[in-house]
């Protein structure tokens, strides 16, 4: 993205600013004017070291090119200081979750994560006895730091809504405000507010099952553990968000294209998940102002999923076909998470964005038999 940024600089650095920009804007001073107006607003700093752009360019001119070069040259920081951010459904060390949250806190935003409830103990235990020390490294070699972990169940939407079975169920012992709504008031309670929300949860029990073979039963339950715990999750968070902050979610090209044995009604909590990610853009945006994104990531060797049976073969597929043939990592999607949610987002919303390789670009299968018949 900073490259894509940088080029924009440059193409306005290479443009010659020739006299009649002086008749635009009116006179010399509107010309000086307009030459601090873009320097204070863009926090571009001039440089006496900086290229002058031309014989033809007027000084004015030349202090808002050496500007603009010179903040090119640096590069756009992605700056997340005296941000927070709650990160719902990490449990592990190698899935996207993880790799947004060390991408958010290696920009400078404080980390709390909210951990389903079964996995809570396993999760907290191995954090403590440094087993994902390793994959805490951050690229100034500091270890990602997690202020507060959360138990959590999405599914949940308030204490009332939990059945009598799942209170009494062992896995649940000891935990304590779980539920969408008591997490968003215990983290205001301990925090105050919080700036960015990220939404890393799917889940569809009958995921193996063809979309014909699927219950009732198993489809809503995906639909509610992959779309709807995300609007939950805005709803109940939104009046703890700062105006300005940013949501994102997690898809997948299954929402839009066939996915044969991606089942059990998950491709439509994907495609409800991204439907859902436009209106919810217009409805926080408006109440809120707060921008909601999803990106569609690309397939992933993570312990979630591989309950799809296939992961490995999906990988091996993308690798094979996708434009960019190279290894899809988890701290790509993280990067392009810590973007969406900094200000240099600060115009996209409602938007979903593919972290694929490309792949969701194709149309044809470069292994595919035919091809060599």
């Amino acid at each position: 993205m900073g490259a894509y940024a940088m080029t924009g600089m440059q193409m306005m650095a290479q443009r010659p600013c020739i006299p009649a920009c002086r008749q635009m804007l009116g006179s010399t001073s509107a010309l000086s004017a307009f030459g601090r107006a873009i320097c204070t607003r863009t926090g571009f700093a001039s440089s006496s070291k900086a290229k002058s752009a031309g014989p033809l360019v007027s000084s004015n001119c030349k202090r808002v090119v050496r500007a603009m070069s010179q903040r090119g040259a640096q590069g756009l920081p992605i700056d997340l200081t005296g941000k927070r951010a709650f990160i719902a459904g990490v449990a592990d060390d190698n899935g996207y979750g993880w790799a947004i949250a060390k991408a958010l806190a290696a920009a400078g935003a404080e980390i709390l994560v909210g951990t389903w409830v079964p996995a809570l103990n396993i999760f907290e235990t191995s954090l403590r006895r440094g087993k994902f020390d390793e994959s805490r490294k951050l690229p100034d070699g500091s270890l990602m730091e997690i202020a507060k972990v959360y138990p959590l169940d999405a599914v949940y939407d308030t204490p009332e809504d939990v059945p009598e079975d799942v209170k009494a169920n062992k896995r649940y012992a000891g935990a304590s405000n779980w539920t969408v709504k008591e997490v968003a008031e215990t983290i205001k309670n301990d925090f105050g507010s919080i700036d960015i929300l990220v939404h890393s949860l799917a889940n569809g029990p009958e995921v193996t099952k063809p979309l014909m073979e699927t219950s009732r039963r198993g489809y809503l339950a995906a639909i509610s553990a992959s779309s709807y715990s995300y609007v939950s999750l805005l709803q109940h968070f939104l009046p703890i968000m700062n105006p300005g902050g940013a949501s994102i979610s997690l898809t997948y090209i299954a929402s839009e294209r066939t996915i044969p044995g991606y089942g059990g009604g998950m491709s439509s909590a994907k495609a409800a998940l991204e439907s859902d990610t436009r209106v919810l853009a217009y409805e926080a945006g408006r109440k809120g102002k707060i921008r909601v994104n999803t990106i569609s990531a690309g397939p992933l060797g993570s312990r979630a999923a591989k309950a799809i049976g296939f992961i490995e073969k999906m990988i091996d597929y993308s690798y094979v076909n996708a434009p960019l043939q190279k290894e899809l990592l988890a701290d790509e999607v993280g990067n392009t998470a810590a973007f969406l949610t900094s200000p240099l987002a600060s115009a996209i919303t409602g938007s979903t964005i593919y972290v694929d390789n490309g792949l969701n670009t194709m149309g044809l299968a470069l292994d595919s038999p035919t091809l060599s018949t």
